[in-house]
């Protein structure tokens, strides 16, 4: 489940699968296999270093709001560490204490914006990167605009957002006022 927060996570796939698992023995199950995934180098989205640097050399805020686990993030970026550097704040809203639910609730999103130096009164004009359905659904949700990337592996879905991109490589900045690269 892309896009959504552990315990939410868990409860869902126990219940919808009818697994015989306390939330509990789901966990150590599935972040052993977080771990065997993760263990191996993860590559960036095509396009995703180019439209960092650029956004950040232009001087354009930039945070992360995930809701992936602390560790599972950690070795995500294990190998991208200075890149990730250049954003202004990453919140992982599983282990945020002002982050009540995750998405597709807005609330990520909305304490993410919060915490920028420059706290936008116009959350119109917020743009949401997201590959995950409740990474959109939030976003929408928080009155931002989503582009979509989505997963390949995520079935053809009819879900609103701004901008829809196979990669994010086919970002065009100035179609949404920011610096062409």
């Amino acid at each position: 489940m892309s896009g959504v927060p552990g315990l939410q996570n868990a409860e869902l796939m126990i219940n919808e699968l009818k697994l015989p698992l306390t939330i509990e023995q789901y966990n150590v199950l599935y972040q052993s296999e977080c771990n065997r995934l993760f263990s191996e180098p993860i590559d960036l989205m095509p396009g995703a270093e180019a439209l960092i640097r650029h956004l950040h050399r232009n001087q354009i805020p930039i945070a992360i709001a995930t809701s992936t686990r602390r560790t599972n993030y950690d070795m995500k970026t294990l190998r991208h560490k200075e890149l990730f550097s250049l954003f202004d704040h990453i919140v992982i809203a599983s282990d945020d204490p002002e982050i009540e639910r995750g998405k597709p609730d807005p609330q990520p999103f909305l304490v993410c914006a919060s915490r920028f130096k420059d706290k936008p009164t116009d959350m119109s004009k917020i743009l949401v990167f997201e590959d995950s359905i409740s990474g959109i659904q939030a976003a929408n949700l928080a009155g931002m605009k989503s582009v979509w990337i989505p997963d390949p592996r995520i079935v053809n879905s009819t879900i609103s957002c701004f901008l829809k991109l196979d990669s994010l490589e086919q970002f065009k900045p100035e179609l949404v006022g920011l610096p062409p690269f």
